[in-house]
């Protein structure tokens, strides 16, 4: 073999001292030298746009710095960096397709740089660089899911994050709004307490008003409207009226489930004197009463709420695969969602059979998938659409369906779906959702399946149940 020419044997050289190629056999970075060109990039120089297919250029940093950056809609940032001694571009056996995101050179940078043509030739002349490459591609698949899988999963649990924080306002806001008005109440029953004390009720004449009293407990007021409400309002003020009694009472009285039947036996009870401070103390102390309901309603949705997300993010469990529910899973992510569905007048109906078996899962990643399909799904759809989420136990498999009557996946991109970086939302969306679900089904030995017409798509999760997994 003919020894190399003097710039091809600096070139050597320099390759010898490359970090990742450097322990190459030196025929192999001869050839390496001969087949590829010298290359400086600018500060700035920008090697590709997102979205557009990559170079077809395997480049060897020989000096310099560069990074990828992407915008995901939380603003830019760096997604992956090298510098000299890495190895970037197209490399063998790549199956890229699109370029994740705009690669710059951020100091002026010496490289060598090999076109995807001479690849073939290199798998046959240089197994050692090749294998080295290999690995490397490897590495960087395993950050490319790593870093996409926790992107996709911040940038879900942002949105989530934003629908809950509106339904824990709301149940926060009636607790807060119900505790103050219950102080208020408290007093107002202690004067009306004070008041009936005052009244002299003998024995029977207070046992008599506690009767009512119970029957009032134990009847739920119903929901009136305006105009229901202002005219029980008005016929209990005839009655105070008819009995000389103060009809501002009538207010408070029209909030209870008091009925003019229940008023009379009060009245036919009591002394004519002792009317008023009776009735003030039975609204007062079922406004009381009411109010503590409402605020034990608005803690337990808080309490529901929160322990949905944490049953959804699988905060404080293992990150190990164990039995898990479907079921619940389901029913966690249609409440973290639920924010989302009403925002737009949207119905999801989940019907899960009782008898589903469990499924061996490592649950907060499945949790994702859910998410994803059913965020898809409400995205999908128009205004008042439909969303049904269903599981049944087919054969030894578990089944998931999530459906939307929206209108359909185009024929021209049913095949790109499941591509990363493929998207058809606008601008920030990560465009992994669907490839990130797939892998996770993958790793779940299930299978994730796609039927699409206009007017229903269907998404199928089909994974082994807890009794059928070796």
């Amino acid at each position: 073999m003919a020894p190399p020419m003097p710039d091809t044997a600096e070139m050597v050289d320099r390759l010898a001292a490359h970090r990742m190629l450097g322990s190459a056999p030196r025929s192999e970075l001869e050839w390496l030298a001969r087949h590829g060109a010298r290359h400086h990039y600018a500060a700035g120089e920008l090697l590709a746009r997102r979205g557009e297919s990559p170079p077809e250029i395997m480049i060897i940093m020989l000096t310099g710095h560069g990074a990828v950056y992407v915008d995901r809609g939380a603003g830019r940032k760096k997604f992956m960096e090298w510098q000299a001694g890495d190895v970037i571009g197209v490399l063998p056996f790549s199956r890229m397709t699109t370029t994740i995101g705009d690669p710059i050179m951020d100091q002026p940078s010496d490289t060598l740089v090999i076109h995807r043509d001479h690849f073939p030739e290199m798998l046959r002349e240089c197994p050692e660089v090749t294998a080295i490459l290999v690995h490397a591609l490897v590495d960087r698949v395993r950050h490319f899911a790593t870093t996409d899988w926790q992107d996709d999963k911040m940038m879900s649990l942002g949105r989530l994050s934003a629908g809950l924080s509106h339904e824990l306002n709301n149940p926060a806001s009636a607790a807060s709004r119900s505790a103050k008005l219950l102080g208020e109440a408290l007093s107002q029953s202690d004067d009306a307490t004070s008041a009936l004390i005052a009244a002299h009720l003998t024995d029977v004449q207070l046992a008599c008003l506690d009767v009512v009293r119970r029957r009032i407990s134990a009847t739920v007021a119903e929901p009136l409207s305006a105009i229901e409400r202002a005219d029980r309002e008005d016929e209990f003020a005839r009655w105070l009226e008819a009995r000389r009694a103060d009809p501002q009472i009538a207010g408070a009285l029209a909030e209870t489930s008091v009925t003019i039947a229940m008023l009379d036996d009060v009245a036919n009870g009591l002394p004519a004197g002792a009317l008023e401070p009776a009735l003030n103390w039975l609204a007062a102390g079922y406004a009381s009463r009411a109010l503590a309901t409402d605020v034990e309603r608005a803690s337990a949705r808080i309490y529901e709420l929160v322990s949905a997300v944490k049953r959804f993010t699988y905060m404080d469990r293992p990150t190990v695969a164990e039995p898990a529910s479907i079921a619940q899973a389901l029913a966690d992510t249609v409440t973290v969602l639920a924010a989302k569905a009403r925002g737009k007048s949207a119905t999801v109906d989940l019907e899960v059979a009782s008898d589903l078996p469990l499924v061996r899962a490592f649950g907060a990643e499945l949790n994702q998938v859910w998410s994803n399909l059913i965020e898809n799904a409400l995205d999908a759809i128009s205004e008042q659409g439909r969303v049904v989420v269903s599981a049944r136990a087919e054969g030894s498999n578990v089944v998931v369906r999530v459906v939307d009557d929206g209108h359909g996946i185009a024929d021209d991109i049913k095949g790109r779906i499941f591509d990363p970086f493929f998207t058809t939302k606008p601008v920030g969306s990560t465009g992994l959702g669907l490839d990130i679900a797939r892998r996770i089904v993958r790793r779940h030995e299930g299978q994730i399946e796609l039927e699409t017409r206009p007017g229903r798509t269907e998404f199928r999760v089909v994974l082994p149940a807890e009794s059928s997994v070796g």
